[in-house]
Formats: structure tokens, sequence, C-alpha cells
């Protein structure tokens, strides 16, 4: 069953919300009336439990409105401002290992409304060598995280392991030969630092053969993606384009890294996201 956080938080949100405004409109003058019947001296020394219990609060009423303003602070730095992940696999190695978590900018790609991810105020376009994290297009309850390869009117195409943009083939150079990589499997690999607009980042390749190959034309609203990883990741030449509507944002930092529930967690990866 797939979790979806940010709507659980939304209905949270909007629970924590209707019982503060109920509370506010029905019950919040009973009580300031009980305490203006009160002496100055016995009001002074209640509580603010005591004041909530006034006027016959209901006790579940008080429980769920306290959490609301909690609740509104993370709703809204979540929805709007920054998001945090954890890297679930190993598809955008070695600029992400599993067990890393990131923050992700949510203003970048524009201001947009939780859950239905509607844009309400345009900021930048993504760029090409962004990290992103989108809504996955054949289930939109999970998120991804793939680097921005293709923008809408590019034409990428991928053969014998080499990557071309708009007829141009991307700049890489061969940094090292690893006998194991980070890889679940442990196997073999090679490590480029690839070129892609400007933006500097490592990508793997591995020795075995790879039948994700093609050429695609990315139409407008939409938007091409791979991994790092480029032989141990399923993206658009998997699964196709990614639709504007599912940008999420942009992935900017590490800030911890948490192998396994029972193992401690460290900061061996702290820093900005190539």
């Amino acid at each position: 069953m797939d979790f979806d956080f940010e709507l659980i938080l939304a209905l949270a949100f909007i629970v924590t919300f209707a019982a503060w405004i109920y509370d506010r409109i029905v019950y919040a003058p009973k009580r300031k009336a009980v305490l203006a019947e009160m002496a100055p001296q016995a009001s002074a020394a209640l509580d603010k439990n005591a004041k909530q219990k006034l006027a016959d609060t209901p006790k579940w009423l008080t429980e769920v409105k306290s959490y609301f303003v909690i609740i509104a602070v993370i709703f809204g730095l979540r929805s709007f401002v920054v998001e945090p992940f954890q890297i679930p696999s190993g598809s955008m190695l070695p600029t992400l290992e599993i067990g890393d978590f990131i923050l992700v900018n949510k203003i970048d790609y524009g201001l947009r409304l939780p859950v239905l991810n509607t844009t309400l105020i345009p900021t930048t376009e993504p760029e090409r060598g962004d990290v992103v994290v989108f809504k996955y297009p054949q289930n939109p309850s999970l998120n991804y995280i793939k680097r921005m390869i293709g923008l809408p009117g590019d034409v990428i195409s991928y053969h014998n392991k080499r990557l071309m943009v708009n007829g141009k083939l991307v700049e890489e150079d061969l940094l090292a030969e690893l006998q194991t990589s980070l890889n679940p499997s442990r196997e073999p690999a090679a490590v480029y630092r690839e070129d892609l607009a400007g933006v500097s980042h490592d990508i793997y390749k591995s020795y075995r053969s790879n039948p994700l190959e093609g050429d695609w034309v990315v139409p407008e609203g939409h938007y091409f993606v791979m991994g790092d990883n480029r032989d141990n990741s399923a993206d658009s030449r998997v699964w196709g384009f990614v639709p504007e509507q599912n940008l999420k944002g942009r992935a900017f930092y590490v800030w911890l890294h948490w192998d396994e529930f029972f193992s401690l967690p460290s900061f061996k990866n702290n820093g900005l996201i190539d």
C-alpha cells in the first residue's frame, strides 16, 4: 500500500484548522464570559489548561486544536519552502547514495497548490542538469528523483551508452574504473565526469550491455529525465516523459546519511548536490 504523506498532512491541517475555527466561534466566547465573571485573583490563578476546560469545552476539541499551530508550520514549510526526502534506491549513484536524506527547494519551479500540485505563482523554469523530484507519472503517490536531461522540444538520443542532446554528443571524461561499485549488486563500474550544458557531475556505467537505447522528442509541457546510474535506472527511457505538473522541486542539499534503522546516522555525504 502506497503511503502519501503529503495527502495525510494536508488532511491533518484541514481537520485541526476546522477544530480551531469551531472552538474560536463556539467555545472561546463562552470561556471569555466565564473568566469575566470570576474574581481577578481566581482568573489569574488558572493555568492555560484549566482555562481551556471552562465552559464545558469538549476534551477532544481541546486536544485536536492544540496540534493546529505545529501542523500548520510543518505543512506550510513542506508545501511551499523546502521538503525532506530519503533516497530509497541506487538509481542516482554516485551522486546520491541509498540512505541519503536530501532537501528539495519547493519554490524553484513555482509556488504550487499542495496535493494537486497546480502552479499558483510561476517562478523559474527547470534547467538541464537539475536534480529534480517529481511524482512518478504511472503512480503519482510515489516520488521519484532523477536528473533533468531533456527540456520541451529537445531531441534526446542514447546509443552505445552515449548521450546526445539536440544532435550534440554530451562530453564525458573517464575518472576511474571500479572493481566494485556502490550498487547493491556490487558490480564493477566505470565512473565518468559528464558535462551537461555546463553542469558537471559524475555518472556510473556498468560493463554489461544495456538495452535502454532510443531516440525521443520531448513534447511541450513535458521533460526527459535519467538516473546518474545509467545502467541501473528506470527512467524516461523506460516509462516516458514527466509532465510539468508532476514536478515537485529541485534537490539541492544532502543533510544526513542513514543506511539502516539500526545503524548510526552520519554526515559523511553532507553538502550541495551537483
